[in-house]
């Protein structure tokens, strides 16, 4: 069963920037969004998120979207 957002989406911008000794603002300004855009992806309140932000993220995270976003299985019954 969907979430109650409708979606099952994470996204793993936290352990990211963790990783890359990055933090949020370094990255906003290299990306050229916001910190609070940045701000509610990273925590999980983001809706959609354009390809080309996408694209500009794992540019400078030198990552692959499947390594920013995944999506949670189904619980358990749900399906």
């Amino acid at each position: 069963m969907p979430a109650v957002d409708g979606h099952r989406v994470v996204c793993h911008l936290d352990e990211l920037l963790d990783r890359r000794g990055m933090t949020l603002t370094a990255l906003a300004d290299a990306v050229g969004v916001t910190v609070v855009n940045l701000s509610i992806m990273k925590n999980q309140r983001a809706k959609a998120v354009r390809f080309s932000t996408l694209t500009a993220i794992c540019d400078v995270l030198q990552c692959t979207p499947g390594e920013l976003l995944t999506v949670e299985p189904y619980p358990l019954g749900g399906g």
